[in-house]
């Protein structure tokens, strides 16, 4: 596929042929394995650098590392989402249809990501009996979202953009729980970045009332250009985020900056008797 490379960014790191399946599958490959790595290397980092992280059971050991690697697709998500939403002049042009190499190679690596997001879900889930369901729902339509790309080559690339984009808030929630594990839930840094997560929050629902704009001001032209099934899954996920997602979220976000408790984990801050023990002083004075 010849397609036109924005300006800044370099030829001969994003110019395959993504017409071709295996081109697509590899990229997809590609990502699958770029972050499982970086799902490995936060825990070897971890067990040597972090006296708590040492000391967390199994399950929670799984969960740091997710949100470590959650956190590093975060800022590859918000650097091709704003390079889409503000720089670049062929996908403003063009939001229905428009496609780049740069587009295609983040949207297939983030396919990547997604689809070891739920592989690690849906074990996890099964391996320590637990489900959350919002997270399940995320992943199943951001991975539904992006698969529809690679399965149909004609796709758009600005709204898939614009849902990584969403992830703004990934690396500050990733930070904001490592802080609550080692007991910083009362310095002034963890307390910043939780407002910064919250304002991201905010900021992920006007960028959601956007995406809504450009479909339905485009609604026939979307319809012609995407698959029928794409293009519901589409809706579905817009849908799913902007009513039931991000209010949530925004809301467990907020109650958590003034009450600083891990919900994820609530029955075993509920076997040390209060949340102080878990997420207080007794943490403060350990080494990170």
């Amino acid at each position: 596929m010849n397609l036109e490379n924005g300006g800044a960014t370099p030829q001969s790191i994003f110019s395959w042929d993504y017409v071709l399946w295996d081109v697509r599958l590899k990229l997809v490959a590609a990502g699958f394995f770029v972050y499982l790595g970086v799902f490995y290397l936060s825990h070897y980092l971890s067990s040597w650098m972090s006296i708590t992280y040492r000391s967390l059971p199994s399950k929670e050991k799984v969960f740091w590392n997710l949100a470590t690697t959650r956190g590093v697709f975060g800022i590859q998500s918000c650097v091709a989402g704003l390079w889409a939403l503000l720089l670049d002049p062929v996908l403003q042009a063009d939001k229905v249809s428009s496609q780049q190499d740069w587009s295609w190679f983040d949207c297939l690596i983030a396919s990547g990501f997604f689809l070891l997001e739920n592989i690690a879900v849906h074990v996890s889930n099964v391996v320590f009996r637990t489900f959350d369901v919002f997270l399940v729902v995320h992943h199943l339509l951001a991975f539904g979202s992006l698969f529809g790309i690679i399965i149909n080559v004609k796709a758009g690339h600005y709204l898939p953009l614009m849902g990584m984009l969403l992830e703004m808030s990934t690396p500050f929630t990733c930070i904001s729980w490592m802080l609550l594990k080692v007991g910083w839930s009362n310095t002034l840094f963890w307390k910043a970045n939780q407002w910064i997560m919250i304002h991201m929050f905010h900021c992920r629902m006007i960028l959601t009332y956007h995406m809504w704009w450009v479909c339905i001001s485009n609604w026939n032209a979307f319809a012609e250009n995407l698959e029928r099934f794409h293009f519901a899954i589409e809706l579905i996920g817009m849908g799913a985020v902007t009513l039931l997602l991000n209010p949530y979220w925004t809301y467990k976000k907020t109650q958590q900056l003034l009450c600083p408790v891990d919900w994820n984990f609530a029955n075993r801050t509920t076997k040390h008797s209060s949340s102080e023990k878990l997420n207080g002083e007794t943490f403060q004075k350990k080494e990170l």
